[in-house]
């Protein structure tokens, strides 16, 4: 017999997190790891679109790392879990840094602001850019808001915020796409 999906537990507006503690489903640490959700299954979606092997890895290597933030994000900061939770590691941020550089090899120097579009799988980065500026953002107001979070979330996300630019813009290279670049009128 299988698990059943719904357990009825959140019906009045509560959720636990990993160390029994129920908390509003308002409250910012949801929103938190609920928008690092929404991220990972943008990566998802722009994995599934993408043909190109090495991008592809590195996307599911990202995936990963974002089920890691959000089980840091899940966890009651005043309890000890019994459950094993990953680490975030400095290596992870380097690994996108690693990525930026290498794609940035190939691109045209940035001489303007870019519109985001000229291809389906590059406006997708965009649009998942945007997510990622959104889970960053809530996770420093967390910080300044003297909750528990780990510094290293907060840099990660800024650096695959980058990443995801430049993406964009390599996706759009490799597609043929034209890069649309902002002249203010």
């Amino acid at each position: 017999m299988s698990m059943k999906i719904y357990t009825k537990t959140g019906d009045q507006g509560l959720t636990g997190l990993i160390g029994g503690i129920r908390i509003s489903k308002s409250h910012i640490r949801i929103e938190a790891y609920g928008t690092v959700d929404e991220l990972n299954s943008w990566i998802g979606y722009i994995s599934d679109q993408v043909h190109i092997l090495p991008v592809k890895n590195v996307l599911k290597e990202i995936q990963d790392r974002l089920f890691t933030i959000g089980s840091s994000l899940a966890c009651d900061p005043e309890k000890d879990t019994k459950m094993h939770i990953p680490d975030l590691n400095v290596s992870d941020v380097e690994l996108l840094e690693h990525q930026i550089d290498q794609m940035n090899e190939e691109l045209p120097e940035l001489k303007h602001f870019i519109l985001p579009g000229g291809d389906m799988v590059a406006s997708s980065c965009h649009i998942v850019r945007c997510v990622c500026r959104r889970a960053e953002r809530i996770c420093v107001h967390m910080k300044e808001d003297h909750q528990v979070i780990d510094e290293l979330v907060i840099i990660y996300l800024n650096r695959l915020s980058d990443y995801l630019f430049v993406l964009a813009r390599y996706i759009l290279l490799k597609n043929q796409g034209i890069e649309m670049t902002w002249h203010p009128r």
